[in-house]
């Protein structure tokens, strides 16, 4: 009797995937993990993330870098048709930009609430919506919104982000009842405290420092690519039944 390879549900081999932020941090994690997997992908940005298309080439998948300015819906579409144009395709869409600005609610402006959420929460309405165009027409796809501990948590001093990471926990759940039935699996991944740029800030605080570790039950802060394995497992087949769901990777700091 001949035995005959069961193809892995996690295999990405053929898919197109776009990853914003792609070139630092969670994005260049997820980017690489999906290009591991199997993905060719459209890395998306302000700036050029040529150290992640490089990675990603050493792996075999063909990358794109596809320069863009999230702060407005303004390139959205383009972002979706050049991917299409330069790599045949558009399956994954995973929506990592994002920003952060810090003050006590009391004085925080309404320049730094507009560019948060503009970036953060409008930006990824509108590529969820020229993305899902796209996915509705061939029946199939999947969007992974990078979420937040302050999409179930307050926070402080981050009125703005925690707004838009809310919402965003609002609009993959939204997008999950209007498109499941369309062949389409939105979710979103919530990382926990993840040493990145973004949290540089935190990380240099002493006392704040303190007061996270003392409370993540794995005892560290986490690495940008231990979001790598979450990705791929919502954009992947192995996931064709888990919808709207918000996936923590957080070291325990929810359980606590």
């Amino acid at each position: 009797m001949t035995n005959s390879a069961v193809p892995s549900p996690f295999d990405l081999t053929g898919k197109v995937a776009i990853v914003t932020g792609a070139n630092t941090g969670i994005g260049q994690a997820i980017a690489v993990a999906l290009a591991a997997a199997g993905a060719d992908i459209a890395c998306v940005g302000r700036t050029p993330a040529d150290d992640t298309a490089g990675m990603i080439r050493n792996l075999g998948r063909r990358a794109v870098i596809v320069s863009a300015d999230l702060s407005t819906i303004e390139p959205v579409q383009r972002v979706v048709d050049e991917t299409v144009a330069a790599l045949g395709g558009l399956d994954i869409l995973v929506n990592n930009a994002g920003i952060i600005r810090r003050a006590d609610a009391v004085d925080f402006s309404e320049a730094d609430w507009d560019a948060v959420i503009d970036t953060n929460l409008k930006s990824v309405f509108f590529l969820c919506q020229a993305a899902g165009r796209h996915m509705i027409a061939q029946g199939s796809g999947k969007i992974v919104n990078i979420a937040s501990m302050l999409t179930f948590q307050g926070g402080i001093r981050v009125p703005s982000y925690t707004a838009s990471k809310s919402g965003i926990g609002g609009l993959t759940k939204l997008l999950a009842n209007e498109w499941a039935a369309k062949g389409i699996n939105v979710n979103a991944i919530a990382p926990g405290y993840i040493a990145t740029n973004n949290t540089a800030a935190l990380q240099a605080d002493e006392a704040r420092n303190k007061s996270i570790l003392d409370r993540i039950p794995a005892g560290k802060w986490g690495d940008a690519g231990d979001l790598g394995g979450a990705a791929v497992f919502l954009s992947s087949a192995a996931a064709n039944y888990v919808q709207g769901h918000i996936l923590a990777v957080d070291g325990g700091w929810l359980a606590r």
